[in-house]
């Protein structure tokens, strides 16, 4: 396993501008973030499993969750561990029967995954080093958010907010006039 580093989901934001969502990942042992675009579909999935709602019928990633089980596979970690054209890529990592496996995945579903199992996200270090964002010195000030926080799914543009989005203002300046693409990283 390359050099990897420990994330949380900091939130989950909505544009309201666009179909579009970032999922924020904060690192675990400094003030780094790594915002990933996903479709608002992978939002939901991802917000309905942090806010621990529970679904009439299974949605895609809690079947996929279903399967590896009943197939005796245990998900040991997801991992975000390239940035290639501005694409982010993703593996699953599970054990089957003593054997580890990686499953070539996108992100927001690797991440859709961690969340309903319970197990780390890592994201290697060239790709934080590459799109990672490391807020201002005053914003490091109010603190980062704390997985207790009641506001995973928030709307970027929400009175309050914009003060924290700061950090992110010149990364979505410079999305702004791109195709949608399903995830894009910051282009430093």
């Amino acid at each position: 396993m390359p050099d990897m580093v420990e994330v949380v989901i900091d939130s989950v934001r909505v544009s309201l501008m666009s179909p579009q969502r970032v999922v924020v990942l904060r690192q675990t042992d400094v003030e780094r973030y790594l915002p990933i675009w996903v479709g608002p579909y992978e939002a939901e999935s991802i917000t309905v499993a942090l806010q621990e709602v529970e679904m009439a019928r299974p949605l895609t990633h809690d079947l996929l969750k279903n399967l590896f089980t009943i197939f005796n596979g245990k998900i040991l970690r997801a991992e975000i561990v390239a940035l290639k054209d501005d694409i982010f890529f993703g593996n699953i990592v599970i054990d089957v029967d003593g054997k580890i496996v990686d499953i070539d995945s996108r992100p927001s579903d690797a991440i859709a995954l961690a969340v309903r199992t319970h197990v780390p996200i890592l994201v290697s270090q060239d790709v934080m080093d590459a799109a990672g964002i490391v807020p201002e010195h005053d914003m490091q000030a109010e603190g980062p958010a704390t997985p207790d926080d009641d506001t995973k799914f928030q709307p970027m543009t929400s009175k309050g907010d914009e003060e924290g989005l700061d950090v992110f203002e010149d990364f979505l300046k410079k999305l702004k006039d791109e195709p949608d693409d399903e995830e894009k990283p910051n282009k430093s």
